[in-house]
């Protein structure tokens, strides 16, 4: 029996570098980045970074906060009980560094690296907008001023939660996902868009893995799969992840470009406001992008 495996994309390879950006979003909604630009000495420091500051105590953790619920600490719960993570919502906003560094009494030395982490994703996720142009004929820099949200997460795996899910089945709300998952504990699946089998995403150390969200969908006029994943505990150990959302337009509308619509291909999704998306999708508990289908054109 053929064992799917979702695309690995050489971030060197400058030939057709676009195109095959663009078919591993039409085909897959994920793939991963080897070769892509961020030190491995950064990610190793940033892991280590994520474990130090998700072990702090509960109260130190809780004082990330922020007004809307999912932009701060996101403690263990019903659904997840094996989860946490620390949030750093609009990280490249003036000032959101150090309030989340002030919040938690990060050390300098953390600090610095967190910086220099969160803004080597940052651009590398401006430079895939630009190629996610370049792969259907545009220009521009699609993601210019969209906010985005550093998530350090944390999976306490113990000998009982074998065979459970860290992290529920689920789709990204916004544009697309940059995952440092941990290269020595596996556990990340995704839903192949055609048998829809849950398919392993093995690490590959140094690498990053790129998850398309609802946003992008609609976007790009239902063309892009926003990819179901979850996490599973394989052994009772401590997982990690970092990941940058590239959430979506922080004034404009979510809507599909006119480039991608014709007589053959109508508008498939009236256009919306991120935001006012994101609290749906939690009202109507659509995890799985179940409310997207309330802006069918």
């Amino acid at each position: 029996m053929e064992r799917y495996s979702a695309p690995v994309i050489d971030m060197k390879e400058s030939e057709n570098l676009a195109e095959k950006i663009v078919k591993a979003c039409e085909e897959w909604g994920c793939f991963r980045m080897v070769n892509h630009g961020v030190a491995i000495e950064l990610m190793t420091q940033m892991k280590a970074i994520t474990l130090s500051l998700t072990d702090l105590p509960m109260e130190v953790k809780q004082k990330n906060s922020h007004p809307e619920p999912g932009k701060g600490y996101t403690p263990p719960n019903s659904a997840s009980p094996f989860f946490e993570g620390l949030s750093l919502y609009d990280m490249a906003s003036p000032g959101a560094i150090d309030l989340f560094c002030s919040q938690i009494n990060v050390s300098p030395h953390q600090r610095e690296v967190l910086s220099k982490y969160a803004f080597a994703l940052y651009y590398l996720g401006q430079f895939l907008g630009r190629k996610v142009m370049e792969g259907l004929g545009m220009d521009g820099d699609l993601f210019e001023d969209w906010p985005c949200q550093l998530k350090m997460n944390k999976y306490n795996y113990s000998p009982q939660s074998v065979g459970l899910t860290g992290a529920v089945l689920h789709t990204d709300p916004g544009f697309l996902t940059i995952l440092q998952d941990d290269e020595m504990v596996n556990g990340l699946e995704a839903i192949h868009k055609i048998t829809g089998e849950l398919v392993p995403l093995d690490p590959i150390p140094g690498s990053l893995v790129v998850n398309v969200g609802d946003t992008a969908k609609a976007w790009s006029n239902g063309r892009f799969c926003n990819v179901k994943h979850r996490v599973q505990c394989y052994e009772a150990t401590v997982r990690t992840s970092v990941a940058l959302f590239v959430l979506g337009p922080r004034d404009g509308k979510v809507e599909a470009p006119p480039h991608l619509m014709d007589s053959d291909h109508p508008r498939r999704y009236v256009p919306f406001d991120f935001e006012e998306y994101r609290k749906l999708r939690a009202s109507t508990k659509s995890p799985t992008g179940e409310a997207l289908e309330l802006f069918l054109a």
